[in-house]
């Protein structure tokens, strides 16, 4: 079959092109043939356009996601055994050496139990260091109120997420009492370690998981609560492309981990890894809706068979007639290929522009919906977004458009074949 096809293109002609264009223009007699390959469009346009609105708002969900993670999350973590890094002010500087690095920052990071009134919340302690912190990740364009600055060493300053401060019912300048896990010892037995901080700043990422369980203060402050001394828990780097973290943690961790270096160990995680069942998930979901949706496309395609099987018997003369004079069978079956393509194309331009269309406008589209039925389709807390992302990549339309054309160029083989076996004389017997 393929080599036929081959043999077909080659030998393409304009009679055939001018036959299945007018074949595909003319009126019929039998209306439902007109009504089938209107509909087989219109499945096809609707198919084509469901992809690249459900796909771009994949992308903008991943990529939402993604900047809301990367705004408080780093590229690249360096720890320790035992979350650990005494050398961290060496490894901070050879890692700026490095190729794609832009900024390293150290970082303490701990549990805690944060209380201010009647409200206790447990929360992930991260002590930063102001200045370098803002490089390395977007903390400081998430700040609702306050500055990361105003974390200051010996002030016992805190910041908390929006959602971990409204649970506390703590405001700014409000007293927090944080409590390390890591106990005491006193004469009256084991006690744990309390410190009075005061609420110099709120943060909001968007990020559910970081707004409701995260709190900062500055790392000497947290070095004293939990006894770090000089140490650290880790070193966060940013990049200049993120994309290809997963590279660079795998040259740092060889490096820091070879066969000379028996002291300690080094683990090198990167923002992939952290976050990986976000990511995965919804790259898997975008794959799903992927196949589901082109079976959607594949059964408007598929409907062209329909139609061309109808034409074919409609045009039983016709087709005698053109091969009377000379029209090989090749010339026949490209005939009805060019029909049945007409229709997948026309179908899927027309359903790439109106996909394209909203997908670019859905920002605008989906707030209108929902303020005509007063719904809200993404919830905060489920979503970890309140608003429906969109971000259209071309090579996915591309690919759509490739996809939709050659369904519907398999749709017509087999009835274009069929028309390529009509004998003229059968089929002039009773004209």
């Amino acid at each position: 079959m393929l080599k036929k096809i081959k043999s077909l293109i080659t030998k393409f002609s304009g009679f055939e092109l001018f036959v299945g264009m007018r074949y595909t223009r003319a009126k019929r007699k039998n209306h439902f043939i007109s009504f089938i390959s209107l509909t087989s469009m219109i499945g096809i346009a609707l198919g084509v356009a469901a992809l690249i609105i459900v796909l771009s708002v994949m992308n903008g969900f991943q990529k939402d996601l993604r900047t809301r993670i990367l705004g408080v999350a780093s590229h690249l973590e360096i720890t320790g055994s035992n979350n650990m890094l005494s050398d961290w002010s060496n490894i901070a500087e050879s890692s700026l050496k490095r190729q794609h690095v832009l900024a390293s920052a150290p970082y303490i990071m701990a549990q805690a139990m944060l209380s201010y009134g009647q409200g206790v919340q447990g929360a992930i302690v991260r002590g930063v260091l102001p200045v370098a912190e803002d490089k390395v990740a977007d903390l400081g364009r998430n700040m609702k109120v306050g500055s990361l600055n105003d974390l200051r060493e010996g002030e016992f300053g805190i910041i908390l997420g929006m959602d971990l401060a409204y649970n506390l019912g703590a405001q700014m300048g409000d007293k927090v009492v944080v409590m390390a896990p890591q106990g005491q010892f006193t004469p009256a037995g084991v006690v744990p370690r309390l410190k009075q901080f005061t609420v110099v700043g709120l943060f909001g990422s968007g990020m559910q998981e970081y707004d409701a369980g995260l709190a900062l203060i500055h790392i000497a402050d947290a070095a004293k609560l939990y006894r770090m001394d000089d140490k650290v828990s880790g070193v966060r780097l940013k990049l200049d492309d993120l994309f290809i973290a997963p590279n660079v943690a795998a040259a740092i961790s060889k490096d820091l981990n070879n066969p000379l270096n028996t002291h300690s160990a080094y683990y090198v995680s990167d923002w992939t890894q952290q976050h990986s069942n976000f990511f995965k998930a919804v790259q898997m979901e975008k794959r799903v809706m992927f196949i589901i949706l082109t079976l959607i496309v594949a059964v408007a395609a598929f409907n062209i068979v329909s139609t061309l099987v109808m034409a074919v018997t409609d045009k039983r003369a016709d087709i005698a007639i053109m091969r009377t004079f000379g029209a090989s069978p090749g010339s026949i079956m490209l005939i009805f290929i060019i029909q049945g393509a007409l229709i997948g194309v026309i179908g899927t331009l027309i359903g790439a522009f109106f996909g394209i269309l909203i997908a670019l406008n859905i920002d605008t589209i989906i707030p209108f919906i929902e303020g005509l039925f007063h719904v809200k389709f993404l919830a905060k807390d489920v979503y970890q977004i309140s608003e429906v992302p969109s971000d259209l990549i071309w090579s996915d339309v591309i690919t759509i458009v490739i996809m939709s054309f050659i369904l519907s160029l398999l749709a017509t083989l087999y009835p274009s074949w069929r028309a390529s076996k009509i004998n003229p004389a059968e089929a002039l017997r009773y004209e």
